[in-house]
């Protein structure tokens, strides 16, 4: 298997199962329903704000992906407005699992050598690194939400 291909399952691991945590976001956030998903506790942000702060990210990698631009900044990220009803939850859910899918495909169509060029500009990194940064970026979140995601559904 080459690069790309073992870089885009270790992407979709993290959003659709698969990886040796046997942790991942679609499963995590199946079960949450909308009343508890935009719960803050305490100082925590909400189940919905993480997982709208992991999912910007999506975005802008597929911009970088498609068009080599890089249009993101990083305080926009916490920026959404909460969903209103169980239905925009859900829809929101489904606009991330589609997202997640055409990166992962926009990665599997890459040739191994572009993983080693610059992001947009050298200031950021080779492509690897930004693309296993935003898995290891939602690993880190995702860990926060299985947290959130018990203290919610006990309350």
């Amino acid at each position: 298997m080459n690069m790309v291909k073992q870089l885009a399952k270790h992407f979709r691991d993290v959003h659709f199962g698969g990886n040796w945590s046997t942790v991942d976001l679609k499963s995590v956030l199946s079960d949450v329903p909308f009343d508890k998903a935009v719960i803050q506790v305490h100082s925590l942000n909400s189940i919905f704000a993480i997982t709208f702060h992991v999912a910007y990210y999506l975005d802008v990698l597929i911009t970088v992906l498609e068009d080599n631009v890089l249009n993101g900044k990083d305080e926009l990220s916490w920026i959404s407005e909460a969903p209103k009803t169980k239905e925009e939850w859900e829809e929101f859910q489904q606009i991330i699992w589609e997202k997640a899918e055409k990166v992962a495909i926009l990665i599997e169509k890459l040739p191994d050598e572009k993983l080693t060029e610059d992001f947009v500009d050298p200031k950021y990194g080779t492509n690897y690194r930004n693309i296993v940064g935003i898995v290891e970026h939602t690993h880190y979140h995702l860990g926060q939400i299985v947290i959130i995601k018990k203290i919610v559904l006990e309350s």
